[in-house]
């Protein structure tokens, strides 16, 4: 039998314990064969292996490959400038290594947190007597003494109990304390046993003897842990597409380069030539700055993110939120304030709805033993906390003594004389006070428990004798209150004449109503689902509270009608993969009742089915689906270290509705991206068509190295930074997230970038070359040695005219669609930024001594700005066509 089905005497024979303890001798002995009681950490490979892996990958092995070639090469012809480029690619490398390093790192500082989540010192039974040891030195068997407002550091099986509730939301998600008592229990799984006490859980009332069962990784607590700690943290969408889009580049660069080395060998030209060559093509079709744009990218959109209040730890996430399919929301502290208020109270045979404003004050005259009661009968403590008086307890008790306050200031002095405890047996709490009227005794708890001993019923100020009829409606009140998620208590109040005997003093009570308390939803989350709704996302709650409780919420905040399909941990325990997997399709269904392993299968589940899940919590029961998921986002203020060590977004201000306005964001980032990557790649083709010449027609190459890596490390970052700062388009959330099958780089983008953009400036390139030396007087055929002035001209020249085609081509890429002004020429002050930074590095190359020598060029004409000219306002306007007729074939559809 599991031990909460023993009684206690049979649990503390089960773990050959006794009541008085284990000795010295034998905890020593236990705690050599179970360990300590903390939470171990699995080492993962050494830092500096993780962060050598950023140099091994495939994109940075091509890079290798061409470093080591450049280097090679300035070994055989000093002074060509080949050392510089070999510099500024172990520069790329070196970037992008510690990008990758960085998204790694982070998973390991969520064990650390689950270690400070345990409490430090516990008072333990040891050689028959009360000692005080360290958490992480208990073992099963230990006999241990809590008191309200301790944490629990072990799995403990309740020996002994007075008036317990044990505040289990960390774990279970419960949003109500729970109340324990020593008695053997029939629940089948110990998750919600009214005898065990969970590790990471507190103690909200009561005093507690208890027996630890297990403790470290045999815990509840020391499971999630381990599914936290073993979950593998899935791939972004982002993250696949960039894998994917740099072993395309790579492999098509060192395709080219190789067929074109062999080509410059059949055409007999010297091997170094070909090696310097193939160096070229290499370099020229791989984008050197793309994934040092990308970061910044996502960095910057980041940065917008954390402006409403969403905190990025985890870059891809920033576009991963964009893509979202699925919310998996948890309820307490996320859709609701994660704090109990009044919300109705059944008072005079009539229920009062709480949240009108005023209510509260127009009742306090004529029910005042109603607020008496819920001022008085309560054992909260007030503790300062940071320079402030707080309330701890029971939140249920907070939320009556704070509705109390509201209306009965000044607070009402009247001393507490004698308390009947509350247990689980009585479910109730009676408190005796001197008050205006003599000795008034206070009760609230359970109905049942309260309504047998009740003789009258308080109506219009009025005790009037407790008949059938008003027991009838009294039982009807609890009935709807409970099925609108509420939790119900009854109170009842009597005057008592001195002396009194303390055993009577709990009867003739006269019955005060009932009040039904919640844990309200946050008021801006409706709104917020109606906009996830419209934005085709799916939002599913997924909680650890009861059925009843969470059906409640959802139906009031507008998640789903009167009657979704509720699927509990017991139930979703006896589902295969295939039945979770289709009640997923299910058009209103929510979670209730789950576990920590439970919530991991259902993303897992949306993950089979192709959806991008992103996963909202705060408790450490969320840890595990939190890495899990496609992006976690974690409650910033209510939250868990724990869930938001796991998480890769924190909501700084718990606001549900904060997701919405960073989903919009994210959104924008992937259309940057593809727009930015549009722009980067369409260089590409100017970039290699010289050393095609080069090697086809015999004409003098028009590109040198170092000039290329200008461009993709110098000339194109800022502005196409400016492309990842575009804001979103005006209907991005009234459009369906992507699918996940969407392709960061696909062919209309490759066909556009390298077979339409790219070959006109191509052409404008060449013909720049082309003009400088015609106009200098060469001949084709003739040769010219790289130093050679004209040649320094011409190359400039090439250059130059690449650098004013992607001036234009930045504002072609703002819009796949719509026309050059439509998005607001000014509403990015970016974009101006980088076309000035552009032309700033191109006027300092061109026309700068120091520029000049480092980048192999010499002044040109200045004719050749004017050359250049009419072929950018053609990119235009050929551009402005194409994008005329996508839009016709769109109005067509």
């Amino acid at each position: 039998m599991k031990i909460h089905h023993l009684s206690a005497e049979e649990a503390l024979q089960s773990l050959h314990s006794q009541a008085s303890g284990l000795s010295t001798g034998e905890a020593e002995r236990r705690l050599a064969e179970f360990g300590l009681n903390c939470i171990p950490w699995v080492q993962g490979p050494p830092l500096a292996l993780r962060f050598l892996k950023g140099f091994t990958h495939f994109f940075a092995a091509i890079l290798w490959v061409a470093a080591a070639l450049a280097f090679v090469a300035e070994w055989h012809a000093p002074g060509a400038g080949m050392a510089i480029l070999g510099k500024a690619i172990l520069g790329v490398i070196f970037i992008n290594a510690v990008f990758s390093f960085w998204q790694e790192y982070r998973a390991e500082r969520a064990m650390a947190t689950l270690q400070r989540l345990l409490p430090h010192e516990v008072k333990v039974h040891r050689d028959a007597k009360v000692t005080q040891i360290p958490a992480d030195r208990l073992v099963p068997g230990d006999v241990i003494l809590l008191d309200d407002g301790d944490d629990i550091p072990a799995d403990c099986r309740l020996i002994e109990g007075f008036g317990v509730r044990v505040n289990n939301a960390t774990v279970t998600g419960e949003s109500v304390p729970q109340t324990c008592d020593p008695s053997p229990s029939a629940e089948e799984e110990v998750l919600h046993s009214r005898n065990v006490l969970l590790a990471g859980t507190s103690v909200v009332a009561g005093q507690a003897k208890a027996l630890v069962f297990a403790t470290g990784m045999h815990t509840e607590f020391g499971h999630i842990a381990h599914l936290t700690q073993h979950t593998r943290a899935v791939l972004s969408p982002l993250q696949t597409e960039i894998r994917r889009l740099s072993r395309l580049v790579a492999l098509l660069a060192v395709g080219l380069g190789v067929l074109f080395f062999f080509l410059g060998q059949a055409l007999g030209l010297s091997f170094w030539s070909n090696v310097l060559f193939a160096i070229g093509i290499i370099v020229a079709n791989v984008p050197e700055g793309l994934l040092p744009t990308v970061t910044l990218a996502l960095a910057m959109g980041s940065q917008r993110m954390a402006r409403k209040n969403a905190l990025i730890r985890h870059l891809p996430a920033v576009e991963t939120l964009g893509s979202a399919t699925v919310i998996c929301t948890d309820k307490t502290g996320t859709l609701t304030e994660n704090r109990m208020a009044v919300r109705k109270l059944f008072l005079s045979q009539r229920i009062h709805d709480m949240t009108t404003s005023g209510a509260l004050t127009e009742l306090a005259e004529a029910h005042r033993p109603f607020f008496e009661a819920a001022a008085l009968c309560h054992t909260l403590k007030e503790v300062e906390q940071n320079g402030q008086w707080e309330l701890k307890g029971d939140p249920m008790e907070v939320a009556l003594l704070q509705a109390a306050r509201a209306v009965m200031e000044p607070y009402p002095a009247c001393p507490r004389l004698d308390e009947v405890p509350f247990d689980s047996d009585r479910r109730r709490l009676s408190t005796l006070h001197r008050t205006g009227e003599g000795l008034t005794l206070f009760t609230k708890g359970a109905l049942e428990a309260l309504l047998p001993l009740c003789t009258r019923v308080l109506q219009g100020g009025q005790a009037l004798p407790l008949s059938t009829q008003a027991q009838v409606q009294v039982s009807q009140a609890q009935e709807t209150l409970a099925a609108q998620g509420l939790r119900v208590l009854a109170i009842a109040y009597r005057r008592v004449a001195e002396p009194y005997d303390h055993d009577a003093l709990e009867k003739d009570l006269v019955l005060v109503g009932l009040v039904g308390l919640e844990d309200p939803p946050r008021p801006e989350v409706p709104l917020a689902i109606a906009k996830c709704c419209q934005a085709g996302i799916r939002v599913i709650m997924v909680t650890g509270d009861h059925p009843h409780t969470a059906k409640a919420i959802a139906q009031q905040i507008g998640l789903t009608g009167p009657n979704p399909v509720v699927i509990t941990g017991d139930k979703l325990r006896r589902m295969s993969r295939t039945q979770l997997q289709l009640a997923l399709d299910l058009p209103e269904i929510l979670f209730a009742r789950v576990g920590a392993d439970q919530k991991m299968r259902i993303v897992q589940a949306l993950r089979a089915k192709q959806h991008v899940v992103a996963v909202t919590g705060d408790g450490v029961n969320d840890a595990p689906a939190l890495r899990q998921a496609d992006i976690g986002i974690a409650m910033g203020q209510t939250g868990t270290d724990v869930a938001r060590a796991a998480a890769d977004m924190v909501l700084l201000d718990d606001n549900f509705a904060s997701i919405v306005a960073a989903v919009e964001e994210g959104r924008a980032v992937f259309a940057n991206i593809r727009k930015f990557l549009t722009y980067i790649l369409t260089s590409n083709i100017p970039e290699l068509v010289p050393y095609l010449a080069f090697v086809l027609f015999k004409i003098p190459l028009a590109l040198t190295i170092i000039q290329i890596l200008a461009v993709d490390l110098g000339t194109d970052m800022i502005p196409a930074l400016a492309l990842g700062a575009e804001k979103p388009e005006p209907d991005a959330m009234q459009r369906p997230p992507r699918s996940r099958k969407e392709r960061l780089i696909d062919w209309p983008l490759l066909a556009h970038a390298y077979l339409f953009l790219g070959p006109m400036e191509a052409v404008a390139a060449m013909a720049a070359f082309l003009f400088v030396l015609l106009h200098g007087g060469w001949a084709y055929g003739e040769a010219l040695l790289p130093t050679e002035p004209l040649y320094l001209q011409a190359t400039a020249a090439c250059l130059t005219a690449i650098i004013i085609m992607q001036v234009a081509n930045v504002f072609l890429c703002r819009s796949e669609r719509e026309p050059v002004g439509s998005p607001g020429l000014f509403r990015n002050p970016l974009l101006w930024a980088g076309i000035a930074t552009e032309l700033g590095l191109i006027l300092w190359i061109d026309y700068t001594s120091l520029g000049s020598r480092l980048f192999g060029t010499a002044p040109p004409d200045g004719l050749v700005w004017l050359v250049v000219l009419p072929f950018a306002l053609a990119m235009f306007a050929a551009e402005e066509i194409r994008k005329v007729l996508v839009r016709g074939r769109r109005i067509r559809r």
